[in-house]
């Protein structure tokens, strides 16, 4: 499917019903922080998402996904989901990379989670751009900011202050 930037795939505490890959574009997860967005993922092409808690349990989902550019993704229903993965139970290393790329997402949120409690907004933004500069490159910088859970001012004073020490070592 076709889908535009801004365009909301699933709301918080909704029931998800499809899981989504994503040939082109980007995406991000989400939360309602008392009247605030607050941005923690960002998935890019070639990623499966989906709510994971709502889409496997039923649960009311925890975040909302919304398209950051526009996208071609693959959506995948519950249903189908179910039968594929059924296949992917019962042959060993189909079941390996299923596992491994859950462990991956569920390192990644780890990752994000303990930079909160051990390292400066400068540290995390730092390590982003290190780690993943695809991100640096194409979200807006107030997405960025939300994930790094500081305001759009204080990325602007932390990349000038970045600048400004690069330039002196040159």
């Amino acid at each position: 499917m076709e889908v535009p930037a801004k365009t909301l795939l699933l709301k918080e505490n909704e029931v998800s019903d499809n899981a989504y890959y994503i040939e082109k574009g980007v995406v991000r997860a989400w939360y309602n922080n008392d009247g605030k967005d607050v941005t923690f993922q960002f998935f890019m092409e070639n990623t499966m998402f989906s709510s994971l808690e709502s889409f496997r349990k039923g649960l009311p989902s925890m975040v909302s996904f919304e398209t950051i550019e526009p996208c071609t993704l693959w959506k995948i229903r519950k249903a189908d989901a179910d039968a594929v993965l059924a296949e992917v139970y019962e042959d060993p290393e189909l079941r390996t990379q299923f596992m491994d790329s859950l462990f991956e997402r569920i390192f990644d949120y780890m990752k994000h989670f303990f930079s909160f409690i051990k390292d400066t907004p400068k540290q995390r933004y730092l390590s982003l751009a290190k780690e993943r500069p695809e991100i640096i490159r194409r979200i807006p910088q107030h997405y960025i900011a939300s994930y790094l859970g500081i305001t759009t001012v204080h990325l602007s004073r932390i990349k000038s202050a970045i600048l400004k020490e690069d330039a002196l070592k040159k």
